[in-house]
């Protein structure tokens, strides 16, 4: 498990640890400041490049494309996995477009073969070059690699620290969960009309939920009162609220349909709830430690804190990944830029489950789906869709808003935003933001 070395968050709840950095429009429309990001952000930082599941045995490889760079992930002989970048060595052509397996990678523009090691193995007419032949003596650049949870990283850059330390303390604060053991169970894509910092905006604070998803007030606090806000030195963010009905709830204390749900899951009874909903949130922690393990649980549950249990746990990585975690599995969210246009992006949204035992299916913001990995859906979401197994849910409610704010940027009359001080983590993710493009990280 890793550890926390020099961790201990600021107080996320107020702007007294903050510079103040303002955050102006052309951040998200400004071509010169897309280049900065990537000059001094994007290869510098640890990429999410898959899932360790989807390369189970030797030569099996991922693809992963970021703006013009793409990079494979191919599992060796050995069980590691090895990160290249994916370009022939001869004259630069892509050596391959997507996931597969085999014994190496062959350049379809004059067939230079390479091991699954990256070493070339074959070479049309080896005996014409200049030092001799070439195979054996040239391989494909490869890039740092490494693994946590069910996922497979690489960086662009050697001297970025190594992946535990760039990502302390989430691994700290997660491990216990068992995150590499969770199954992919949705796996959606969706290409936005949107900066990619929409995102990292919009889950560094829960100021929004009253407005953009009142729904959510029977079964989450999202009163700043009660939640917990962190800032990490690394840039990492953590945000805790409680799984009860809000206050600002059109009826606070009364069990509404979601919540009731939620309870007769674990066999409550929401009959029993009348008139104090928010003691459904201590009853359900002790349901689910009662029940966990004839449902399959083991003794998952023990290694959770009765908050982990109930209370959604949102960690935001910096830059551009977020892990919201409940008590039996976690939703994943990552944006990434558009090769070319700042004004685009794509949008994964990935729900992780824990594998309980005999459990077939379960139900998701995307429907019930069964308990398996599941394969990739791509949407054209663009200024918006409509997709009738997300509608009215958290995750369309958020892309839609993310469309407007968008052309918002544009106009003269944004300078700045007003933040409330629960919202400061968002002003901290951008000043750690002009910490990399000013040299500083």
């Amino acid at each position: 498990m890793a550890t926390v070395r020099d961790m201990t968050p600021l107080d996320g709840s107020h702007a007294r640890e903050l510079r103040g950095d303002p955050i102006t429009g052309d951040r998200y429309w400004s071509p010169e400041f897309m280049q900065k990001e990537w000059d001094h952000i994007w290869t510098r930082i640890w990429h999410i490049g898959g899932l360790s599941a989807e390369v189970p045995e030797a030569g099996d490889y991922l693809v992963h494309h970021f703006r013009h760079e793409s990079v494979i992930l191919v599992r060796q002989q050995d069980a590691t996995v090895r990160a290249f970048y994916n370009a022939c060595q001869h004259r630069g052509n892509r050596l391959v477009w997507d996931h597969g397996s085999g014994d190496g990678f062959t350049c379809s523009y004059h067939g230079w073969h390479y091991g699954i090691d990256g070493v070339l193995e074959h070479a049309q007419d080896p005996d014409d070059f200049e030092g001799g032949n070439p195979c054996g003596r040239v391989s494909l650049v490869e890039l740092r690699c490494d693994t946590w949870g069910p996922f497979i990283w690489y960086t662009m850059d050697d001297d970025v620290p190594p992946l535990l330390d760039y990502l302390a303390p989430m691994p700290a604060l997660m491990d216990y969960r068992e995150p590499e053991r969770m199954i992919r169970v949705v796996n959606r894509t969706f290409h936005m009309d949107a900066n990619w910092k929409f995102a990292s905006d919009n889950f560094n604070e829960s100021y929004h939920l009253p407005t953009v998803h009142p729904q959510l007030t029977d079964n989450i606090d999202e009163d700043y009162k009660v939640t917990h806000f962190d800032m990490y030195p690394s840039g990492h963010n953590r945000m805790i609220e409680l799984g009860q009905p809000s206050l600002r709830s059109p009826e606070p204390n009364q069990v509404r349909p979601v919540y009731a749900g939620m309870l007769a899951a674990w066999d409550l009874n929401p009959e029993d709830f009348k008139g104090r909903a928010r003691d459904g949130r201590k009853a359900l922690q002790q349901q689910m430690r009662k029940l966990g393990p004839e449902r399959g649980f083991g003794n998952y549950f023990d290694k959770l804190s009765d908050s982990e249990l109930t209370d959604p746990h949102h960690h935001t990585m910096f830059p551009n990944v977020t892990i919201t975690a409940g008590g039996d599995g976690f939703s994943f969210f990552r944006t990434e830029p558009h090769p070319t246009d700042p004004e685009k992006c794509t949008f994964d949204y990935w729900y992780f489950a824990y594998p309980a035992d005999g459990q077939e299916s379960l139900m998701t913001i995307a429907g019930e789906r069964p308990m398996e990995a599941a394969e990739l859906e791509v949407f054209e979401y663009g200024s918006g869709i409509d997709l009738p197994d997300m509608e009215g849910s958290f995750l369309i409610q958020d892309l839609s808003v993310a469309i407007g704010q968008q052309k918002g940027f544009h106009s003269r009359g944004y300078s700045d935003a007003i933040l409330s001080g629960q919202e400061s983590r968002v002003r901290r993710f951008h000043e750690i933001m002009n910490d990399y493009i000013e040299g500083r990280r």
